[in-house]
């Protein structure tokens, strides 16, 4: 084994891919290091699926590539994608029974996309199914080590929440399983794991990365991202992300690729930060403000200019998201009947039973529960009362961000109200998981691109990330923020015990 491998683990994504163009390790050493963490570290139950012998045959590619000189930009690096994108050589769950088993005869465009750059795929990471939930509880199919389904642990405390939906791919990150990791972000599931987890977390603008592959569940406000332990990381890997799809995305933005990476270092002086006083009121935990106030003010010492704003439908983003987001999800799940692929029960009458048994054994609690939300308000009689309004408020709400963004050149705030919580506190009380969503919904809602940035640490010692907004197409500009504040802190640099 080449020096220095058995610490692959703790190299940057930047300094990892380094190392393999210089071909100081190889691509397969690389890779048999990250699958023996994944064992070692099953007991988070981070991954649902691998398959060591195509990781390794894709390794051996890369290998090759590396020494032909004709390598992709991430040769060799491996990479766990969220078990929402379908995968032609892993199996692809999206975290339900409902699915148990299949196998997509294609990969996702950004596994494709990724996979041209040489990435290696490690396996799949475990998400609350069909990516409906906060703390990846809603979960039906068993991890990787586990008989039957298991909420993902928490790398900084096993007995808390890793957040949701991304959950897995927060943990495989924080926990040095991975060095980098996919995630899919609908109304906060990249921003609020990677706040509860200490990592780095981005979603683009809507339309910025491709949605084909990505197993739907609000279509008009999924939104692929990266998932790695620095912004300089996660510009790396949005890069390879982020390109028009026209062919097989109706939603894609015809945007050239950008290299993320190109604008890291610039400097922050005279840059506008605004303070959204909606994000800091009396919901918000004290330990959380206090990590996010210390981060605000690290960056005025870096030359950034806090202004106040206002976001004043930032309340009303919950109830908008809540009927939206179910609406959609409940027209899109409506192809899962046991017909042509899929969970099929076993035992029915006719074809009307076969649907109602298959839905009612393949669907978990929360996502039956979004379910009959969404075809209530779309229902006749309801549809003006509850679907249109809640529209015609999110227009508003993102009118609110575009009156923002004259004062201020990028927003900043919490990404949770409060640190990650205990397994099972709020299991009971989904309304309660739901209002912790309340700083990411809104841009969301927006399609805007925002990211999670480790900015200290709250009660228990637990991660706090402090969330970053922009203007559409502006994630470099959040990236160079981000990056510039993790070269004067070392929050990203930390890791859990025993990891």
């Amino acid at each position: 084994m080449s020096q220095g491998a058995n610490e692959l683990h703790q190299l940057s994504l930047a300094e990892l891919t380094q190392r393999l163009r210089d071909r100081k390790v190889s691509a397969v050493e690389t890779a048999q290091h990250f699958l023996a963490r994944m064992r070692e570290h099953q007991n988070l139950a981070a991954f649902v699926n691998v398959n060591e012998d195509v990781t390794l045959a894709q390794a051996r590619a890369a290998d090759a590539a590396i020494a032909a000189g004709n390598a992709g930009a991430l040769a060799g690096v491996p990479i766990a994608h969220k078990d929402i994108f379908v995968t032609k050589d892993f199996v692809s769950t999206a975290g339900s029974k409902m699915l148990a088993g299949y196998r997509s005869p294609f990969d996702a465009t950004m596994v494709a996309r990724l996979a041209q750059q040489g990435a290696v795929t490690l396996g799949k990471l475990s998400c609350d199914e069909f990516a409906m939930g906060s703390a990846n509880e809603s979960v039906a199919v068993p991890a990787v080590g586990h008989r039957a389904p298991i909420t993902v642990r928490n790398p900084w405390d096993p007995s808390r929440i890793a957040g949701g939906s991304s959950g897995g791919s927060a943990t495989a990150v924080a926990a040095r399983i991975a060095p980098a990791a996919s995630g899919t972000d609908t109304g906060g599931s990249i921003r609020q794991p990677a706040s509860f987890c200490g990592i780095t977390g981005i979603k683009p603008t809507y339309g910025r990365a491709s949605r084909y592959g990505m197993i739907a569940y609000a279509s008009s406000l999924d939104q692929a991202g990266a998932m790695a332990r620095s912004a300089e990381d996660c510009a790396l890997l949005l890069s390879a992300m982020c390109s028009p799809d026209p062919d097989r995305d109706s939603t894609s933005l015809d945007v050239p690729p950008e290299d993320f990476s190109l604008k890291l270092n610039d400097k922050l002086d005279g840059l506008r930060i605004g303070i959204p006083k909606e994000f800091f009121g009396k919901g918000l935990a004290g330990d959380v403000r206090a990590a996010i106030d210390a981060a605000l003010k690290e960056c005025e010492k870096l030359g950034a200019k806090l202004v106040p704003i206002s976001l004043p439908r930032t309340e009303l983003s919950i109830p908008v998201y809540y009927i939206i987001a179910p609406a959609e999800a409940s027209s899109n799940l409506s192809r899962f009947d046991g017909v042509k692929f899929g969970h099929r029960a076993d035992k029915y009458t006719d074809l009307l039973d076969m649907y109602k048994k298959t839905r009612a054994e393949g669907f978990g609690d929360e996502v039956k529960r979004r379910i009959m939300i969404g075809a209530y308000v779309l229902s006749h009689g309801y549809y003006d009362a509850y679907y249109l309004q809640a529209q015609k408020i999110r227009r508003m709400i993102a009118d609110d961000f575009q009156q923002a963004f004259k004062q201020c050149d990028v927003i900043a705030g919490p990404v949770a109200p409060t640190v990650a919580w205990k397994i099972g506190e709020k299991a009971d009380d989904p309304v309660a998981n739901y209002l912790a969503d309340i700083f990411t919904l809104p841009a969301s809602l927006a399609g805007l691109p925002g990211m999670s940035v480790p900015a200290g640490f709250g009660a228990g010692n637990m991660p706090v990330g402090l969330q970053l907004i922009g203007n559409y197409l502006q994630e470099a500009k959040l990236l160079n923020v981000a990056h510039r504040l993790q070269q004067a802190t070392d929050f990203h640099l930390r890791q859990p015990e025993g990891i």
